[in-house]
């Protein structure tokens, strides 16, 4: 299998309780967190990929420019797609978007870094 662009993804979650804006103290209100609206994103697209990885190589997030348009209760499902749009060498960009039903409520680019796992961990101190 081979790293292409147009490779895409999908992640439905529930917004619960521990995903709001209040339980992550990234607000007062109980609706959708940007953190986890952040890290649904760069999940769908980490899983997207994942499985076109060569042994021992994998990737990790290096930035998110992305915008939190909308507002969404606890109880609501929200659906993330990512899709592949960019490789340059080990530099990988995606678009993604994540909907409430057919209502966006987030939009964005979310970049990952592909790298040898053992020497990743091995830089670490």
């Amino acid at each position: 299998m081979a790293l292409v662009t147009g490779i895409k993804g999908i992640k439905e979650i529930t917004v619960t309780e521990d995903r709001t804006a209040e339980s992550m103290g990234s607000g007062l209100l109980p609706v959708y967190a940007t953190p986890w609206m952040i890290a649904l994103m760069e999940h769908t697209a980490f899983e997207s990929i994942q499985d076109q990885m060569e042994d021992g190589k994998g990737t990790v997030g290096v930035a998110v420019d992305i915008k939190h348009i909308a507002a969404t209760p606890v109880g609501r499902t929200v659906r993330c797609e990512s899709e592949l749009i960019e490789i340059d060498g080990k530099k990988l960009k995606f678009s993604v978007n994540v909907y409430d039903g057919e209502k966006l409520i987030g939009t964005g680019i979310h970049k990952r870094a592909i790298i040898d796992n053992e020497a990743f961990m091995a830089n670490l101190s």
